[in-house]
């Protein structure tokens, strides 16, 4: 017969396993768009193309005033949340050799949240064009751009592949951004599964010691 003890690690070792899938960070649950923490930059794709994407953001004071928070800021690379605003610098390195190949547009746009779910693409508008690049080559696979994010709120980067010859959706990538929220803060899934985990793992444990002192008193 199995000890209860055995019983008690093997439930544990499962609830241990539950919150660090927990901890995964995935970004966009769309599953024709992912957006995934990878271990440089973030990995956003579509069926068709992938990208290596980084931002970085420069608070809007002087470097004069600059705390020595702000300036370990600067170095810090976001993936969808933004902790501030301020100029924002975004690098997405391409994967593959065909969108290299290709002319690639960059557009940054303000976009309003109509309500829904989050990670679908299309429950956000575009209110508003704050940069924009036209199509060019981008051979080593860098493609870069800047845009003065000025207010809280939510953003998207378009890298439109082909330029003016983009003809579907297929064609552009879309990579959501959401400034004025903490980068580190766990989604809500997570604490509930902690919590959950916990709950079950006290049950356990009371029933465990249950039974072993009800064994001892009844041999």
């Amino acid at each position: 017969m199995k000890s209860p003890y055995s019983a008690l690690r093997f439930f544990l070792l499962i609830n241990i396993l539950l919150l660090t899938a927990c901890e995964n960070p995935g970004y966009n649950d769309n599953p024709s768009q992912v957006m995934t923490k990878a271990t440089v930059g973030c990995l956003v794709a579509t069926d068709f193309y992938a990208v290596y994407f980084s931002a970085y953001v420069k608070p809007p004071i002087d470097d004069v005033k600059m705390s020595a928070k702000d300036k370990k800021a600067l170095f810090r690379s976001y993936c969808k949340n933004i902790p501030a605003t301020g100029m924002g610098y975004f690098t997405a390195d391409v994967v593959g050799e065909e969108l290299r190949k290709t002319p690639i547009g960059i557009r940054v746009v303000e976009q309003e949240f109509v309500g829904g779910d989050e990670s679908k693409a299309e429950n956000f508008k575009d209110i508003r064009t704050i940069a924009e690049i036209p199509a060019k080559l981008y051979p080593r696979g860098a493609v870069e751009a800047q845009a003065q994010l000025d207010k809280n709120g939510y953003y998207a980067i378009y890298l439109i592949v082909g330029g003016e010859e983009a003809l579907s959706d297929e064609d552009k990538l879309r990579i959501p951004l959401h400034v004025g929220v903490d980068p580190d803060a766990k989604p809500i899934r997570t604490y509930i599964a902690m919590g959950i985990g916990s709950i079950l793992g006290l049950a356990l444990i009371v029933f465990v010691a249950f039974r072993f002192i009800r064994r001892r008193n009844n041999p």
